[in-house]
């Protein structure tokens, strides 16, 4: 199962966030005291790795805690929608319910700690009769016969993502005391800092294949007996070792000198591959009862103590080593919830997370919170949600990034900040970073092109010296001004991609006569790679299928699914508007948005599904042009 969207009612400073969509990496952006951790907190407790226990007094709105402490049942406080995957679909189809892959099922929980399931795509499974409406065990009828939706529920239940909560990553300190190292990973009652230092330390010694217990014996070999005199008085020690007691220390000693430098450098190498801020080298000294971790690196050959440099190292050397190996195993197919992750990195090295990011989620799911421009990626917009306080003060969310409402009818300034910062970082880097800028009309475009951009590195049809981005204009009309802000990088213009439709013919007549009248090369537009259609847009350079897929399980209200309509001879933006004319409805404000979100989602999740050859070869051609 696939989460989708989740909302929360009814928990902490939540009223009802409304439903939140999710991707492979979701972020939740908005200023201190939105309520972002509240977000994160019940989705944890839908279904925790370990603890996560309800907390009635804590986790009830403390407005309402008087009236709904007494009846929890009564009260929900997580819904999650998941999508279906291949196994899924062949557990509903076992049971007589045809179901595709990709249908949706809601599953939801109540303070009581009691699960129940919603299941809208499935037109064949009763389950109003056998829930109780109280929430949400089924509850069979006597004498009835069992129906399809309480085993269903059964089956589903033990499918359910389990999710894993961090807003503590165990900073390690430089020096460690061996036998308190060995004596809290033996106990279960440390406090939540020991206990995420303990944590992280023990996944450093099962990297680098040590044992606390190990290193703590070979440090021990120093043989002291006690001295006394005449009378039988102690009057000091003395070491005193036969010859073969001797070479059994020095075996041990090298043993642990070859285990500790082996260990520091696999350490080294391994941090290497994530940390792209400095070249950073570690060494572990065992010293008697001690255990130190000391750092150089290119600027700063001498070896430091780790808690002597920065905090983002120690921070960042913690993450690590707890999602890159605990990660392994106690967290597979797991969602993983980052609360705050990177606050005390540099800008640069937020970037790198965002990186780190990427790559885990082609395991796990990711949802974190932040209120960093840097830790949202501007190519990545579909990934990020505001979190903003309501007109009544509770916590609420959107996809939509234009949303700039909050308490009493304040805008939300936090959030909107960082997201406008995050789009200026884009068209600054465009300027002062070497980035290739390539001007398109809209945000739609936008997300097309850079997962095209994704797909064709990724198969090697395209190797950019610089890094394409693609910043949205606007609207056709504004494309010049666009142009004429980042042609001031090296006076440069940069190239313009733009549809073939009516706007896009009017805009680029208009930059071909002016501004682009020796360049006019560089405007492009998207008829220039097709043979066979005039008056195309971005969306017709997409596969078909997965245009129509996204669509009919986006819009509802039609009687008549586009599919059975689709003309594949003529571009798909006029028709889908035309559709919807006629099915009596008006396509709402961004759907052009909204529709390459969930292309580009799918795109990226599955290419090899829903890219052809065809598709590989035009999108080519384009960026040949392009490039």
């Amino acid at each position: 199962m696939k989460l989708i969207q989740f909302r929360v009612t009814n928990f902490r400073s939540v009223n009802d966030s409304g439903w939140i969509d999710v991707s492979d990496v979701t972020a939740l952006i908005g200023e201190n005291e939105a309520g972002k951790t509240n977000l994160l907190l019940p989705l944890w407790k839908f279904n925790p790795t370990a603890t996560g226990e309800i907390s009635l007094l804590d986790d009830m709105p403390r407005s309402r805690y008087s009236e709904m402490r007494s009846e929890p049942a009564l009260h929900l406080f997580i819904y999650c929608k998941f999508e279906l995957n291949e196994t899924d679909s062949e557990i509903a189809n076992s049971y007589g319910i045809e179901v595709k892959e990709g249908s949706t099922i809601i599953a939801r929980r109540n303070f009581a700690g009691q699960y129940g399931f919603e299941f809208p795509d499935f037109p064949d499974v009763e389950f109003s009769d056998t829930f109780n409406p109280a929430l949400e065990q089924p509850a069979d009828k006597e004498g009835e016969e069992p129906k399809k939706g309480p085993s269903l529920w059964n089956r589903f239940k033990n499918r359910l993502p389990n999710f894993v909560y961090y807003s503590n990553y165990g900073n390690l300190d430089d020096q460690l005391y061996l036998p308190h190292v060995v004596d809290n990973m033996e106990r279960s009652d440390l406090g939540a800092r020991e206990a995420a230092k303990t944590r992280t330390l023990k996944v450093l010694f099962d990297l680098v294949s040590l044992s606390a217990e190990e290193m703590l014996e070979l440090a021990r070999s120093t043989g002291v007996i006690e001295r006394v005199n005449q009378q039988g008085q102690k009057i000091g020690n003395v070491t005193s070792k036969a010859d073969d007691e001797i070479k059994e220390d020095d075996k041990k000693l090298r043993e642990r000198l070859a285990l500790l430098q082996s260990a520091s450098s696999k350490l080294t190498r391994s941090f290497s591959d994530w940390w792209k801020q400095g070249n950073y080298r570690f060494r572990l000294v065992a010293d008697g009862n001690y255990f130190r971790i000391l750092v150089a690196d290119d600027r700063r050959p001498e070896e430091i103590e780790l808690e002597n440099r920065s905090a983002g190292l120690q921070w960042f050397l913690s993450f690590f080593l707890v999602f890159t190996y605990e990660s392994e195993d106690a967290h597979e197919e797991a969602i993983v919830l980052l609360d705050e992750p990177g606050h005390s990195l540099h800008p640069l090295a937020q970037r790198d997370l965002t990186s780190f990011f990427n790559n885990l989620a082609k395991t796990n799911q990711l949802i974190f919170t932040t209120h960093s421009p840097f830790m949202i990626d501007a190519d990545r917009l579909d990934r990020v949600r505001k979190v903003f306080v309501g007109d009544d003060g509770s916590t609420e969310a959107s996809s939509d990034l234009g949303v700039t409402r909050g308490a009493k009818g304040l805008k939300d300034n936090g959030a909107t900040y960082a997201v406008h910062s995050a789009l200026n970082l884009t068209v600054a880097e465009s300027l002062l970073l070497g980035c290739q800028p390539i001007i398109v009309e809209g945000p739609s475009d936008q997300h097309y092109l850079t997962a095209i951009k994704s797909i064709l590195i990724g198969n090697k049809k395209i190797a950019p010296k610089f890094e394409l981005v693609f910043p949205p204009s606007g609207g056709a009309k504004t494309a010049k001004i666009i142009a004429s802000i980042l042609s001031g990088r090296d006076n440069d213009l940069p190239k313009v991609l733009l549809d073939s439709d009516a706007a896009g013919k009017q805009a680029i007549k208009s930059l071909k006569g002016d501004l682009y009248s020796d360049d006019k090369d560089k405007v492009i537009e998207t008829d220039d790679v097709f043979s066979d259609l005039k008056g195309t847009e971005i969306e017709d350079l997409l596969p078909t299928a997965l245009m129509i897929q996204v669509l009919d399980r986006m819009e509802r209200r039609a009687e008549q699914e586009f599919e059975d309509i689709h003309d594949p001879t003529k571009p798909i933006v006029p028709q889908i508007k035309n559709w919807a004319e006629r099915e009596g409805f008006a396509m709402e404000p961004g759907w052009k948005v909204k529709l390459a979100l969930g292309v580009k989602d799918k795109l990226l999740a599955n290419t090899s599904r829903y890219v052809e050859g065809d598709d590989i070869k035009r999108w080519k051609e384009l960026f040949d042009k392009l490039l």
